[in-house]
């Protein structure tokens, strides 16, 4: 009877997650920090750096009951560590051994299949935030980005172990059809303050540079990304919207998007192509989720709000460890305010030299 809290964090650096216990309900109440309207749930979905509050009643036979998380993999083609973790739930008073003597095994949940994107929507669309002050999520847009969310492939000048694409291409991932290059000699928010020139430039684009059917049959010709360090200047205070755009640039896939420095409001999703004729009308601005990383539905969109009151560079990227190493990633550099603690602090006098 009785009920216990698990706070469940997905520590995988490249595989996004099914978990389960066997023979029993989970209650989700909270998600990256933020307390949501509980529901109840058989299996968790949840991406690398994510975190999930579940509570689960003993209300079952005393007995031992595995706990089980398996991959969810929503890349076509793509290898990955399909194998199944365990550990077990225990009653206190569970017997160790039938009446036979026999030692008893723990029941394993069932797991969905490692392709079923259908549960993973569903689960996600689940969300809805347990208090959200009246007017916190922005309604007058000062910002209004679409970010592609595309992996792709590029030449190899010299065959080497990373290429691993076919014709002797490796792979590479963009937003906006700009890989991130993280800078070698000095960090973004260093040549920021110091107005280092040649580390960065401020020409990320708000939307792509070519308009293509995001979800249909890409030409060959969008695969290439360009390789840049370019980061997007915001306002402090501005009110922006992103809508994430998924593409079928090699493959669709779910990628759990992360920004550093802020929550957001995650205000829709879709599949298919983001229209912004339609689509904004059947956004939630009532109790939109609150999270620091979110999902693109594989084939789909996701549209998220925040406001850009935390002053400094900011790095949004693919929380797959694989894919920001491939530049899926871009930042933001939210410029300094007016007011009390509206600005960057100042790097300490004994900042150690590089």
């Amino acid at each position: 009877g009785e009920t216990i809290l698990l706070r469940i964090i997905n520590a995988a650096l490249n595989q996004q997650l099914f978990f389960s216990i066997a023979n029993h309900k989970m209650t989700v109440v909270a998600a990256d920090g933020f307390y949501d309207k509980p529901f109840s749930t058989n299996v968790v979905v949840i991406g690398p750096g994510q975190t999930t509050d579940v509570l689960v009643t003993a209300d079952q036979p005393p007995a031992r009951y595995y706990m089980a998380a398996t991959a969810y993999n929503s890349a076509r083609g793509a290898a990955f560590d399909n194998t199944t973790t365990t550990a077990i739930l225990e009653y206190k008073n569970a017997p160790c051994k039938s009446k036979n003597g026999a030692s008893l095994r723990p029941a394993l949940p069932q797991l969905p299949a490692w392709n079923d994107t259908n549960t993973a929507a569903q689960y996600n669309s689940q969300f809805r935030a347990l208090n959200n002050d009246k007017g916190s999520v922005p309604l007058n847009i000062d910002e209004n980005l679409f970010f592609t969310i595309s992996l792709g492939q590029i030449n190899c000048s010299r065959p080497s172990i990373r290429c691993q694409g076919p014709n002797n291409t490796r792979f590479t991932a963009s937003m906006n059809n700009i890989s991130f290059v993280l800078p070698t000699r000095n960090s973004i928010l260093q040549a920021t303050y110091q107005n280092t020139p040649g580390v960065f430039t401020t020409d990320f684009p708000p939307v792509p540079p070519v308009q293509f059917d995001y979800t249909g049959n890409v030409p060959r010709g969008l695969w290439t990304p360009v390789r840049g360090t370019k980061v997007y200047k915001l306002k402090y205070g501005s009110s922006v919207q992103i809508v994430l755009q998924n593409t079928n640039i090699t493959t669709i896939e779910d990628h759990p998007m992360h920004l550093h420095g802020y929550h957001f409001f995650v205000v829709g999703t879709g599949i298919g192509n983001f229209d912004p004729k339609r689509d904004p009308a059947k956004f939630n601005l009532v109790d939109p989720p609150v999270r620091n990383t979110i999902g693109t539905s594989p084939g789909g969109w996701v549209a998220i709000r925040f406001i850009a009151d935390n002053p400094g560079v900011w790095l949004m990227h693919c929380h797959l460890d694989v894919h920001i190493g491939w530049g899926l990633a871009m930042a933001f550099l939210v410029e300094n305010g007016v007011g009390e603690l509206q600005s960057v602090e100042p790097p300490p006098l004994d900042l150690p030299q590089c």
